[in-house]
């Protein structure tokens, strides 16, 4: 039986309440001259990619930072673009 582990980029994010969450990037993406990364929320080692959040991605050159989107409209367009993507 072959065991088929996928490896992913992981970064911290504070929810609303201010509790810290481990996300795993699972695609990223560019929009209207913007990086962005799709994240799903990191629970026992297990990724839920049925529910993923779209953050702003800052790009260095050896690393990288996220931003939460927090205008809806904005997110609501970025969102939707993504999902025409697929």
């Amino acid at each position: 039986m072959e065991n088929n582990v996928q490896e992913y980029v992981t970064f911290e994010t504070t929810t609303k309440d201010g509790t810290s969450i481990e996300m795993a990037v699972v695609d990223e993406f560019e929009y209207k001259k913007q990086h962005y990364v799709a994240a799903a929320v990191i629970n026992d080692d297990m990724i839920n990619e049925d529910e993923l959040y779209i953050y702003r991605s800052i790009l260095s050159e050896d690393d990288f930072s996220v931003e939460q989107i927090t205008d809806l409209k904005e997110y609501e367009e970025i969102a939707n673009a993504y999902l025409d993507m697929q």
